[in-house]
């Protein structure tokens, strides 16, 4: 098909259009109006028509020459992103997609969370969509065997962790199913509609259950017990949570350099908690403080709203510039049946829908300690991933379509977010002692992800000095071993997080290596600007970019002066 596009800024606009059309789970994450009442077609069929979507942007931008800055940004930003695509579409990857957090079963259920629920036309596009869960978890159905055919199974520990989401999300636990609950939550209906809600709602419940019976008895029986995806494999991974070609082998010396100073970093502060008390010493003082303390789900959503809201406020106008649509930020308890732990949703295109930051708790947990949670609360909303996000879907005037929406890339993100934890601390908002301790756990929690993701999936050896298993190679085992011993997190998360870590190869290093990028960028363009340099001038610039991938950052930060 001819291209009609004439600059970079239209066929990045077109592309989302059409991608849209062809994804409307990702267009309702992103946003994108118009595709509420459908659901994505994951058959191997959909997958295609996706690549050939991205195939001819790909080949539009390439001749498109830019006529300004802003279009050369554009066009690197883009080319990187959807290169990477077709790579994980060529590869296979994208058909055997199966893992803990971040798949289409889990993206099935989450669309429901992005959907207003206000008017009875709200609730009709609902019982739409959820009547098409059954078709597109056979689509999906059918690309996982197609998948299997071909050789490539997800391993064994996620098909079978997933199984039991979907039997969560089904009603076969002890809650009842997520979709029953969505559709019970319908008031103000007629009765018509309350029956077509109803029975969506069933019918989705059913397809989950299926689905959780083919993963345990035909997809489980051809899964590989072997969790380590192997080099070749993590590298592209690495590359399109980064945006960088990263030596690994330096990457996994570096994390374990950072955990080192990190632990020396966190002893002196668990010493003013409790004198002479380890780091687990000091943690569990804390957690036996009644001062960080809250009681009951909605009491914490309360207080992770309060603290939210402050931040935004706090840092309005002296800190960054915040715009009017960007300060309205939702804090929730996620659905159960996902893993633990905040999470972030970006704006509606038109702000229609805010930002949200969701914490999904554990089951069977009532009371909360807060000193682990405060630098996260920071990290999710402000001055982390909502300010950053949000800021960059309000920058219509001068990104397209694309860099507003879907340029999110892991380590830019990610670390961003992970360096707004520490800038908290530089702007004396971790002044006491408890939570800058459960600010520097998470810094310390997220160089152990370094360590043990890479050395996980590459099986690497653990180096001398390093007090652990000295000399033994990596295994699931090891690594949860390490985070339970090493880190002062919350076991139940720890858990989660191994899981996690083995499904989604690359990601988890993201947050640790993004962050040691802003860090350095920073400081570069201190040393070059010397006293002219405005810390709120850099991050005003450089929010205002988009999203994009960590060697294009690099680029672009470097050209800022």
């Amino acid at each position: 098909m001819a291209s009609t596009a004439r600059s970079v800024h239209e066929i990045c606009d077109r592309y989302v259009d059409e991608y849209a059309a062809a994804d409307p789970v990702a267009a309702t994450t992103f946003g994108i109006s118009g595709y509420d009442d459908q659901l994505t077609d994951y058959s191997p069929a959909g997958h295609a028509a996706r690549a050939a979507i991205a195939a001819r942007a790909l080949a539009d931008i390439a001749a498109a020459e830019p006529v300004d800055d802003g279009e050369r940004a554009a066009k690197a930003v883009f080319s990187e992103r959807i290169a990477l695509n077709l790579e994980i579409h060529e590869a296979g990857l994208d058909i055997a997609a199966l893992n803990v957090i971040e798949s289409p079963v889990q993206e099935l259920r989450m669309v429901f969370d992005f959907m207003p629920t206000e008017t009875a036309q709200d609730w009709a596009t609902i019982a739409a969509r959820m009547a098409r869960v059954p078709e597109a978890l056979d689509g999906l159905r059918t690309s996982l065997l197609a998948s299997a055919d071909a050789g490539r199974v997800a391993a064994l520990r996620q098909v079978g962790k997933v199984a039991e989401q979907a039997e969560t999300w089904a009603g076969l636990k002890d809650e009842t199913g997520f979709f029953e609950t969505l559709a019970s939550g319908a008031k103000d209906v007629d009765e018509k509609l309350r029956a077509e809600l109803g029975q969506a709602a069933h019918a989705a419940q059913e397809a989950y259950a299926e689905f959780a019976g083919f993963l345990r008895a035909e997809l489980a029986p051809l899964a590989p017990v072997k969790d380590a995806v192997g080099a070749e494999v993590y590298q592209l991974w690495s590359r399109v949570f980064t945006g960088a070609t990263l030596d690994l082998d330096e990457a996994y010396a570096w994390g374990w350099a950072e955990f080192t100073r990190l632990e020396t970093e966190m002893r002196e502060v668990a010493g003013r908690i409790k004198p002479g008390a380890t780091l687990a010493e000091a943690a569990a003082a804390l957690d036996a403080d009644p001062k960080y303390t809250v009681r009951g789900r909605a009491e914490f959503q309360a207080w992770m709203q309060n603290l939210s809201d402050n931040a935004l406020k706090s840092l309005r106008g002296k800190h960054f510039d915040i715009s009017d649509r960007v300060m309205a930020l939702e804090c929730k308890i996620a659905p159960p049946g996902g893993t633990v732990g905040a999470y972030y949703t970006g704006p509606s295109e038109d702000f229609s829908r805010p930002g949200r930051m969701w914490w999904s708790l554990p089951q069977g947990r009532d009371e909360f300690t807060t000193w682990r949670e405060v630098s996260t609360v920071y990290h999710e909303g402000a001055p982390g991933h909502h300010l950053q996000i949000a800021t960059a879907v309000d920058q219509s005037e001068s990104l397209n379509k694309y860099q507003r929406l879907l340029a999110f890339t892991s380590g830019h993100a990610e670390g961003w977010a992970l360096y707004s934890e520490r800038l908290m601390e530089d702007l004396g908002f971790l002044a006491d002692d408890g939570e800058l301790f459960g600010m520097l756990s998470e810094q310390l929690f997220r160089a152990a992800r370094v360590i043990v993701d890479i050395g996980m999936h590459l099986e690497l050896e653990i180096p001398a000095g390093t007090g652990f298993h000295e000399g033994e190679r990596w295994t699931p085992e090891l690594g949860l071993e390490f985070m339970l011993t090493r880190t002062v997190t919350d076991p139940a998360h720890v858990h989660d997080e191994i899981d996690r870590y083995l499904g989604w190869p690359g990601q988890a290093p993201s947050y640790k290596l993004g962050e040691r990028l802003w860090l350095t960028a920073r400081e570069e363009a201190r040393a070059r600007q010397g006293d002219a340099f405005d810390i709120k001038q850099f991050h005003t610039r450089a929010l205002a970019l988009g999203g994009m991938g960590l060697d294009t950052l690099r680029e672009m930060l470097a050209a800022l002066d």
